[in-house]
């Protein structure tokens, strides 16, 4: 007989949880939400700029305070050429203002077709200035290339869940790839419905 078994008193999903580390990753939404929505994105990928005003308007809009969004870095290389640059800066930005990550986050993405590798830190430069990050600091991060260990750890945990595209996302430790706004829907419901909060 072949089949999985499940222990009923243990989260089924709790392996892809315990390989998250949430520690120092970006957020919103409240702390103690018993939803929990890890995003694996790609700052140069058209699915997540997609999924982008999904996670960031709609979610917040329909569930209110049930559910909290992190953001990982998963730059895919091989098709993205300016993305691992995006995801360090990213990086550098969270450090300096974590506040100000989500603001990037948008920006990048409204951003995104007028993009490209020979523009990219000029524009994330200019961008940051009128936001008020210190523009001196950012540059000397980005151009060292000082958060790239972090952007790298990203990429392993990634690998870990067997994550091969982008968005990926981790619901409540059910990995899912990027989804349409009523299969969302559907996952949050679900996970929910299973807390008996819906």
């Amino acid at each position: 007989i072949k089949g999985t078994a499940w222990n009923l008193a243990r989260n089924p999903f709790q392996a892809n949880l315990d390989k998250l580390t949430l520690k120092d990753d970006p957020s919103f939404g409240p702390a103690n939400a018993p939803i929990t929505i890890v995003e694996f994105g790609d700052f140069q990928c058209p699915d997540c700029k997609s999924e982008a005003p999904l996670l960031r308007e709609a979610v917040p809009l329909a569930y209110d305070n049930k559910v909290r969004v992190f953001f990982k870095n998963f730059p895919l290389e091989s098709i993205h050429p300016w993305a691992r640059a995006a995801a360090i800066a990213s990086r550098c930005i969270y450090h300096q203002d974590a506040a100000a990550f989500w603001k990037f986050y948008d920006w990048d993405y409204e951003k995104q077709p007028d993009l490209n590798g020979d523009n990219l830190t000029e524009n994330i430069l200019s961008w940051a200035g009128k936001t008020g990050l210190d523009q001196t600091k950012l540059k000397g991060c980005i151009e060292t290339k000082a958060t790239e260990k972090e952007v790298d750890a990203s990429i392993a945990e990634a690998h870990a869940l067997g994550a091969s595209g982008t968005p990926t996302l981790i619901i409540n430790g059910r990995k899912i790839g990027g989804l349409q706004w009523p299969d969302l829907q559907l996952v949050i419901n679900l996970e929910l419905q299973h807390l008996n909060l819906k």
